[in-house]
């Protein structure tokens, strides 16, 4: 194996492959690509509310009398340019209900349902790194004895006479 393959495959390469995992998840983080013109925020606020008579479908989409009553109320609270769009979604759902919202809130019960695959599956690779770093050292440290040397061999004659 080489000088540059040991590099990479040992501790240093597994160190800069989480540096810059984690400097692209910082950056992907600070982008803020959010609405800039009231019709911008309407629609973006529209498509994080469920219809609350349809079935699978946001307010953005839908055409039901329910969504279109919601989003004239979006388009009122935007125009007034008081709350933020969190806000009005708040707003909505203290009008409607927990029901209408598409995106589970990010605390509570509610915020597991994000978190917690998330976790287990940090948990599982990290363990199963563990067990594999283990498996290798064990197999490693395992060196045939005399008894297994005979019984290859009496195996190797065996085989050659039949």
């Amino acid at each position: 194996m080489s000088r540059m393959s040991k590099v990479v495959k040992g501790p240093l390469g597994w160190l800069i492959l989480l540096f810059a995992s984690v400097t692209l998840l910082a950056i992907g983080i600070q982008r803020d690509g959010g609405p800039s013109t009231p019709q911008e925020r309407i629609d973006a606020v529209s498509q994080r509310l469920a219809c609350p008579t349809c079935d699978g479908e946001s307010v953005f989409e839908s055409r039901g009398s329910a969504s279109i009553a919601i989003k004239r109320e979006v388009a009122r609270l935007v125009s007034d340019g008081q709350l933020t769009d969190g806000e009005i979604v708040r707003s909505i759902e203290a009008s409607f209900g927990s029901d209408v919202l598409l995106v589970p809130r990010s605390s509570g019960l509610e915020g597991l349902v994000w978190v917690l695959p998330v976790a287990v599956a940090v948990v599982a690779v990290v363990g199963m790194g563990f067990v594999f770093r283990r498996w290798r050292r064990e197999n490693r440290s395992v060196v045939a004895t005399d008894d297994d040397e005979v019984l290859v061999a009496s195996a190797r004659r065996q085989r050659s006479e039949s």
